[in-house]
């Protein structure tokens, strides 16, 4: 018997029907072991000695592979074809090893696709485990414990309310602040554009002004109102004659095929997509042998696939949209490892495949992989110039028209949102009538429009992922999981799918760009990633490359942790005085307080994080938020935070800040009362605080009970009630705003949603996994009364505490449900259970009545 080792369950099946009789094929259900999350795992006096563990729920799924081992002939190891899949295959031989169940063929295969002819043509050329990929492995896992295992206690203890930091995550949450930090020192200048709306043979077009009284107009030239109307009026007034037509055909080229970065990118941007969520629907396909392995940052196709792609333009368009030969790309990419395929389709003559979200992503693979051999799209763009008599005058028509589309009859690159300047450029998309020299268009209008230059914008997952790639920082197949950190760690929010610095994300980033510098910088973490880079390359040895870091980096952590939190603050108050108390422009002192007038204002460390404090505490209370800066309008937090009065009490209405975070309080004392602050309110006013202040709002009562219908936030954001049943909002203003009839229709929508319990109504799922293997219900990820929990409509499987909801993969999905399901006890013994009990129930009741006292005696004597 061969036994394979893939990493799904769901491509064990589909291998094991492809290789037939004399194969047993097992998932290990990705990953089995890693380093224990504590001191000592990797011990660099050692000569960086690392301890591995078992995964708490592979037990069971190892115990099958070892089993299934002690009986094969030979071991095929064909996990994942990247650094990650090879990982996975050392543990699992290193695991085989250790209990004595390594059979004595051991061999390694990859495939970068799950079809029968790809899959029987890979066993044919089997290979050993890469051992320089191994070195790399160990060597970026070791790196990334050794950060975030020295540095995360530093912060702990010198840094109040830091949670952790890592390699990457740090520099990706550095990008997102040195925006934020951009746009806020953004000065917005205000500059005019004159347009004319001209015609021309019936046909309408616009034509800008870019030379005024002899002089070209730069972007911001027209800096005023007054000069603006000058502008307008003359060229109202003056006659414009076409001078120069100017015709340049012009050629775009297709894009190539996906990598793992542009996908979460162009998902991102075209689907609204998150870079997880794009990962595990591309996962899915590419286990269902839809797609071919989608983490790789190499651009081109396998030849089969470049033929089959031609085939299938051929078949849809006409022969001008293929290009005579095969287009051949290469990654522009640094630090691209091009082993592996572009993603594409594993048969180009589906051009469709699956359903929802899965359809969706799958569609945009097809439709790019098949424009990257389509002909060059030809365009015609046109510059038309008018000038009035004295030649001091100058407009400008552009436009463009495609001639021939190409590529671009199936697929064109989403974009980003441009920086300052871009939305009012000129519209070369324009079509322009036909013009020759000396003709004179009819004016029809002119107009004088007000612009302010813009800052950057945020940074999208998109953007960001493209960043951080240009940098040469991390591997396109982590930037999911480290964007997901950020977030899970409160350091950064997003909003409109645009990512925001939180206060702590901004303190944490100017502790480490303060203390450790080097550690953040985008050279130090795209050299390491070179670095490794040579270790799988097998220029470079891995304990090499940790001695070097560790050589520096420890002694570094070591000079912070000797320091006092106090010291630590100090240092920051100086390295941030220009954000926490920029310059005035009347003169004055930033950091005078602006309630004692006497005391000076600095950085403090408080239990749940810092903020600024006067000097003259407790006399004067005076704080401010560390996020919120300094400069005009500043206002005090905490107890100074007042926003005016309650007009029914006459109590005053007060925004503090709490364990928890921001919250309003109405008057004083224990029995104040306080409501939290949702993050969705524009601007928190004394309206705003009094509603939230008022809550629950009772709707009114139900049409059919007759019961009260009741708005709310609650702990897991806003929510309707009614007779003990739940349907949730989508806002906080949805909870002021809903009527009677929506309330009812929603809470009906919930109920039917819940299913059989009924007793409350069902939260929308927090992802789906597609049908379980066996059972064939639909898996849902669900978030319970007592933590998120799987399932497939029949078994019910609590996550683990040392997983995350959001990183969740179908491979653990079905093992804890199939865990779960083979733990529960079988049909039948349920029922029997409690007659036994009941038919002894008389000789155990004195017993019964005696365990609770035993109980509370240990509880107090414990305590």
């Amino acid at each position: 018997m061969q036994l394979v080792i893939v990493e799904s369950p769901a491509k064990a099946k589909t291998i094991e029907k492809y290789l037939g009789p004399g194969f047993k094929v097992l998932a290990s259900y990705g990953h089995v072991r890693d380093l224990p999350v504590k001191d000592g795992s990797v011990r660099p006096d050692e000569d960086f000695a690392m301890d591995w563990e078992l995964y708490g729920d592979k037990a069971a799924r190892v115990k099958a592979i070892v089993d299934s081992a002690k009986t094969a002939d030979r071991l095929i190891l064909a996990t994942d074809p990247d650094r990650e899949g090879e990982a996975i295959s050392w543990h699992v031989r290193e695991l085989l090893a250790k209990r004595k169940a390594l059979p004595r063929e051991v061999e390694r295969v990859t495939f970068n696709a799950i079809t029968k002819a790809t899959v029987t043509e890979a066993m044919k050329h089997p290979r050993e485990l890469d051992q320089d990929l191994i070195d790399a492995y160990l060597a970026r896992r070791a790196l990334d414990y050794l950060f975030g295992f020295t540095l995360s206690p530093v912060l702990w203890r010198k840094l109040p309310g830091a949670k952790s930091a890592g390699r990457v995550q740090s520099v990706a949450l550095r990008l997102i602040v040195e925006r934020e930090r951009e746009i806020e020192v953004f000065k917005a200048q205000e500059y005019w554009s004159v347009v004319a709306l001209l015609e021309q043979g019936g046909t309408p077009f616009k034509a800008r002004l870019v030379r005024f009284e002899g002089e070209k107009l730069e972007r911001l030239s027209l800096g005023n109102e007054g000069i603006a109307l000058r502008a307008k009026a003359l060229v109202e007034a003056a006659t414009f004659r076409v001078e120069e037509v100017e015709t340049r055909p012009n050629r775009r080229n297709p894009y190539p095929p996906f990598t793992t970065s542009t996908l979460q990118q162009e998902a991102a941007r075209k689907l609204g997509f998150s870079a997880s969520h794009t990962m595990r629907v591309a996962q899915t396909l590419y286990e269902a042998g839809a797609i071919t392995y989608m983490r790789t940052d190499g651009v081109q196709m396998d030849s089969s696939a470049i033929q089959a792609a031609r085939a299938a333009i051929s078949t849809r368009y006409s022969g001008h949209y293929l290009p005579e030969k095969p287009r051949i790309y290469e990654t522009k990419a640094k630090n691209a490892q091009e082993a592996h395929e572009a993603i594409r389709p594993t048969d180009f003559s589906h051009d469709r495949y699956g359903t929802g979200d899965e359809a969706r992503l799958y569609d945009l693979i097809y439709k790019r992989a098949m424009a990257s051999q389509m002909a060059s799209a030809l365009i015609e763009r046109t510059t038309v110039t008018l000038r009035e008599g004295t030649g001091k005058h100058e407009l400008r028509a552009t436009g463009q028209v495609v001639k021939f589309p190409g590529f671009l009859a199936v697929y064109e690159e989403g974009r980003d949102q441009k920086a300052d300047g871009a939305e009012d450029g000129e519209d070369e998309s324009s079509l322009l009538p036909i013009m020759n020299t000396g003709d004179l268009p009819a004016k029809r209008g002119v107009d004088a429009t007000q612009h302010f230059t813009q800052p950057p914008p945020r940074y999208s997952e998109a953007s960001l992922v493209k960043r951080l790639e240009e940098l040469g920082i991390g591997r396109p197949s982590t930037y999911a999981a480290t964007l997901q950190v950020l977030k899970d760690r409160n350091y950064v929010r997003t909003e409109k799918n645009r990512f925001f610095a939180e206060e702590s994300g901004r303190l944490l980033t100017a502790f480490l760009e303060r203390f450790f510098e080097r550690y953040v910088a985008y050279q130090f973490t795209a050299g390491m990633e070179d670095e490794l880079d040579d270790v799988s390359g097998g220029r470079a040895a891995w304990k090499a490359v940790l001695e070097a870091f560790w050589r520096d980096f420890k002694p570094k952590s070591d000079e912070v942790m000797e320091k006092k939190p106090s010291e630590v603050t100090a240092e920051l108050d100086t390295f941030l005085e220009d954000y926490l108390f920029p310059k005035r422009e009347d003169g004055s002192d930033p950091r005078l307080c602006p309630k004692c007038q006497a005391g000076r204002l600095s950085l403090r460390g408080g239990r749940y994080g810092a903020f600024v404090a006067c000097s003259n505490y407790p006399e004067c209370k005076f704080t401010r938020k560390f996020a919120q800066g300094g400069g005009e309008g500043e206002g005090g937090e905490g107890e100074d935070a007042g926003l005016g009065k309650d007009p029914v009490t006459g109590l005053e209405v007060t925004r503090r800040t709490g364990r928890f975070g921001p919250y309003i309080q109405l008057g004083d004392g224990k029995e104040a009362k306080r409501a939290s602050i949702p993050k969705d309110i524009p601007e928190l006013d004394l309206e705003w605080a009094l509603k939230l202040l008022s809550l629950p709002r009772e709707i009114g009562p139900h049409p059919e009970t007759g019961k009260i219908i009741t708005a709310s936030i609650g702990r897991y954001g806003p929510y309707l009630a009614h007779d003990g049943k739940y349907g949730r909002l989508k806002s906080t203003s949805e909870v002021f705003e809903t009527g009677m009839n929506a309330a009812v229709v929603k809470l009906a929508e919930a109920a039917a949603g819940a299913g059989a319990r009924g007793s409350r109504a069902a939260a929308e799922p927090l992802n789906t996994f597609g049908a379980h293997p066996t059972s064939g219900g639909e898996m849902k990820l669900l978030a319970g009364r007592y933590g998120a929990y799987v399932t497939d409509g029949t078994t019910n499987a609590t996550l683990p505490k040392d997983v995350k909801p959001e990183d969740l993969t179908l491979e653990q999905a079905i093992a804890l449900i199939e865990a779960r399901a083979a733990a529960a006890p079988a049909k039948g013994k349920k029922k029997a259970a409690p007659k036994k009990a009941a038919a002894k129930a008389p000789a155990k009741k004195p017993a019964a009545k005696k365990a609770p006292a035993k109980k509370a005696v240990a509880k107090k004597s414990a305590t």
